[in-house]
């Protein structure tokens, strides 16, 4: 297959949806040669919010330092091989499309076909061994304990700060939610999270006391560094990032951390861009925990200015939770569906607006946009990530390979 025709059999796959076990990927991973050489350093990023950047700057930082590294992260905004970098390249088309033609013959002989995600990480971790990575960093899709990502064996797992998502497959509490979190510890292997919740807290305390995993806490933001990731909370990931790296025994030096940190890139995490004269923010909010921070960087960057927000999501989110943490930063509401076949209806979006606000709906994102356009102020596009990949397309150019995982 060359890569159009491996990109169009590997996103036809997500019709058999997400499945969450080990069994399966472990059987995949086997059978491709996927599993990291051995000395080969893995970390494992789980959580609800943070894992992307906290990735992106253990990575950047481990680079700094001289390692070479393989990353793994989901969704991706634009372009799917965004998803597997190795020291920050993306693998060519022409490795990429022979890698899933290999991937989907082995797939063919396995009794239940493996997912889209399973063979997305199965690619990735061919191609982190094929060039001899020294560092893995993985960041896991949904959960942890089933996640497919934790069918790799890993030297450190790092849990960000847990809320509540993605509850049909992790449970309606904190608690459950946080236990299939902790599901990445591994006896012996030290285990190091950001200041959680007393409820996600306590059941990470246990399930680490019972696998005798070593688990320890961040107490403290990373100060006295630039972070070229805007916001607070990306203070605490850097902390997270760093104490990850330093429990893999890696030596980092100041000029390495300094470098790290202020190099670091990681679209779409308040992002700020211009797009004909107006000045845009593009930032996720998927959940109301991602919404709160949001709004918390908008008042500490743009103070008593409103925006122009622009709005869609995916189904099976709190989209109302995610309105009411929005409250407060803009002037008015655009509703547009996201482009893939699970986006939320703009007829259901508006049905959860708090009581005494109002939106407009619009078919598109570019049909948002260029009512955008009409008003004064800077434009927040936000909610789904996925709908940051649509709008950066659209924006700054460049294709957009809408995917439904």
């Amino acid at each position: 297959m060359n890569y159009t025709e491996a990109i169009e059999w590997l996103f036809g796959t997500q019709t058999f949806g997400i499945k969450l076990g080990l069994d399966g990927p472990r059987r995949l991973l086997k059978e491709f040669l996927a599993f990291p050489s051995h000395g080969v350093q893995v970390a494992h990023v789980a959580g609800t919010n943070g894992k992307g950047s906290t990735c992106a700057m253990m990575d950047r930082v481990a680079r700094a330092c001289g390692r070479r590294t393989g990353l793994f992260t989901s969704p991706h905004l634009n372009d799917y091989r965004e998803r597997m970098r190795v020291s920050g390249e993306m693998i060519s088309e022409e490795r990429c499309a022979e890698l899933l033609t290999e991937a989907r013959a082995v797939c063919d002989k396995l009794e239940t076909h493996p997912t889209f995600f399973e063979i997305t990480l199965a690619v990735a971790m061919r191609w982190f061994r094929e060039r001899e990575c020294e560092l893995i960093i993985l960041e896991t899709g949904v959960g942890g304990r089933l996640d497919a990502t934790t069918a790799v064996p890993a030297d450190v797992c790092v849990i960000t700060p847990i809320g509540m998502d993605h509850t049909q497959w992790l449970g309606d509490t904190l608690g459950k939610i946080a236990a299939e979190k902790a599901g990445i510890f591994l006896e012996g292997v030290p285990a190091i999270s950001s200041p959680q919740e007393t409820e996600a807290r306590e059941v990470l305390e246990k399930e680490a006391n019972e696998k005798r995993t070593p688990l320890r806490f961040i107490k403290e933001p990373q100060e006295g560094y630039g972070i070229a990731l805007v916001g607070t909370h990306q203070k605490w990931n850097a902390a997270l990032a760093l104490a990850a790296l330093h429990s893999l025994g890696l030596r980092m030096g100041y000029e390495s951390v300094v470098e790290g940190l202020a190099k670091v890139s990681w679209p779409g995490r308040f992002e700020r861009i211009t797009s004909q004269g107006i000045e845009v923010v593009l930032d996720g909010a998927h959940n109301p925990h991602a919404a709160k921070v949001l709004r918390e960087t908008w008042l500490a960057e743009m103070g008593a200015v409103k925006g122009t927000l622009i709005f869609g999501a995916m189904e099976a989110k709190d989209v109302s939770g995610i309105f009411e943490e929005l409250r407060g930063i803009s002037q008015r509401i655009l509703l547009c569906k996201v482009g893939t076949i699970r986006g939320l209806p703009t007829e259901e979006l508006i049905k959860c607006l708090p009581t005494g606000e109002h939106a407009d709906c619009f078919a598109n994102f570019s049909e948002a946009m260029e009512a955008a356009r009409s008003f004064a102020g800077p434009v927040l596009i936000t909610g789904s990530l996925y709908l940051i990949g649509e709008a950066r397309a659209a924006l700054l150019g460049g294709k957009f390979q809408a995917s439904a995982q």
